[in-house]
């Protein structure tokens, strides 16, 4: 028999969780994603399952747990998982990470492929959020890959509309969450006035819509950023990545599902790949496989190749 959710309040707030409840929960947690609660994050975890719980009407935490692990409980576990998310993002975040992505790797990565007439560019966005760090990325190589072809001399289309990404380049950015609720807010690609704080009137221009207080991504720029589900705890993952952002996401981990994460994503890049974490991330300790780029303050780490 369900109970209403003033009766459901009062009853959680009068049977707290046991240590063996919690324990089982964040068993649950790590083994569906890889996140991990250790002691300065369990308020946070509590916080949330209490919510979850009063939502759901349930009058205990292990009916709750119950819940989760059987087939019915797909759905409510999808939805746990999102309030466990911070989904902090913004445009053009950590602006000396970005400059480095922008003037010195995708140089160097350009210069390669079109060495041996590889024209085809794929970068992944890890834990996406609500869409601003693909399409920050897409704005970005647009803009590098046109003065690119400048610079270099190579026939930029005369005829109007000039597409954004210039034959024979071909772009495609991956943009893959845990969230339901996140990759359809990206899919929309409207923002607020807020949003936009770190949009400069240049890039307004050139790649939104303003739609009455809302700013749209223009069609062009969202045709080159698809957004899918993924969790990065399963193995089948995006392949062939030319450039990794996986940011602010590693610290959800606990040291051994981040040393599997960093395999998996030296897997899922191309030779000599770059791989983007959060500002306050590392990989020293963490792998011998990667060797850290640094340059004014912006950092990446470059796959190595190890010959037979």
């Amino acid at each position: 028999m369900s109970v209403t959710a003033n009766q459901m309040s009062s009853s959680a707030l009068a049977t707290p969780m046991t240590a063996a409840e919690l324990k089982l929960l964040q068993t649950l947690v790590y083994q569906e994603c890889g996140m991990h609660f250790d002691e300065r994050r369990t308020h946070f975890l509590q916080d949330r399952l209490y919510r979850r719980l009063k939502e759901c009407q349930l009058d205990s935490f292990y009916s709750y747990y119950r819940l989760l692990i059987s087939d019915e409980g797909k759905a409510e576990l999808s939805r746990l998982l999102e309030n466990l998310t911070v989904n902090e993002t913004s445009f053009f975040r950590n602006k000396a990470q970005l400059d480095l992505f922008h003037k010195f790797v995708l140089d160097d990565i350009l210069h390669k492929k079109q060495a041996r007439r590889d024209y085809s560019l794929k970068v992944w966005s890890a834990g996406c959020s609500t869409g601003q760090e693909p399409y920050t990325l897409a704005m970005l190589i647009a803009d590098a890959l046109a003065y690119y072809c400048l610079r270099n001399s190579l026939p930029l289309s005369e005829t109007p509309p000039r597409p954004l990404i210039p034959p024979p380049w071909h772009l495609e950015i991956l943009a893959s969450d845990i969230s339901y609720s996140v990759l359809r807010a990206g899919q929309e690609a409207a923002y607020s006035e807020v949003q936009m704080q770190s949009v400069d009137y240049s890039y307004r221009l050139r790649y939104f819509d303003k739609v009455g207080d809302h700013y749209a991504v223009k069609k062009a720029v969202k045709e080159l950023v698809h957004f899918d589900f993924h969790n990065l705890k399963t193995e089948y993952l995006p392949q062939h990545n030319d450039v990794i952002f996986c940011r602010n996401v590693m610290m959800y981990f606990d040291e051994p599902e981040q040393k599997r994460l960093i395999d998996k994503f030296y897997r899922c890049l191309n030779a000599e790949g770059f791989l983007f974490v959060g500002h306050a991330e590392s990989l020293l300790g963490l792998t011998e496989r990667f060797a850290m780029v640094h340059r004014q303050n912006g950092t990446a780490y470059q796959r190595i190749e190890v010959s037979d």
